[in-house]
């Protein structure tokens, strides 16, 4: 069942983040973080409407660092 969020967009699931390679995450997580730049950039300036959209493009890192996280082979 997807999660939805303020908008009505549906997040992407945890099962469609792993099926994507590292590659492809590293490039997502990088315009995650320019997004939540943006985000709260706009939020200093009084122009950002739905302050949840922060939450959501933070848990969206998290969520992309834990699976790229899981691929690092063990060892130290």
């Amino acid at each position: 069942m997807p999660l939805y969020n303020i908008k009505g967009l549906v997040e992407v699931r945890i099962q469609e983040i792993r099926a994507q390679s590292s590659e492809e995450l590293r490039k997502q997580l990088e315009e995650s973080y320019q997004e939540l730049f943006n985000l709260r950039f706009r939020l200093a300036t009084k122009q950002l409407v739905n302050q949840h959209e922060i939450r959501n493009v933070r848990r969206r890192v998290a969520r992309i660092k834990t699976i790229l996280r899981e691929r690092e082979p063990l060892g130290g």
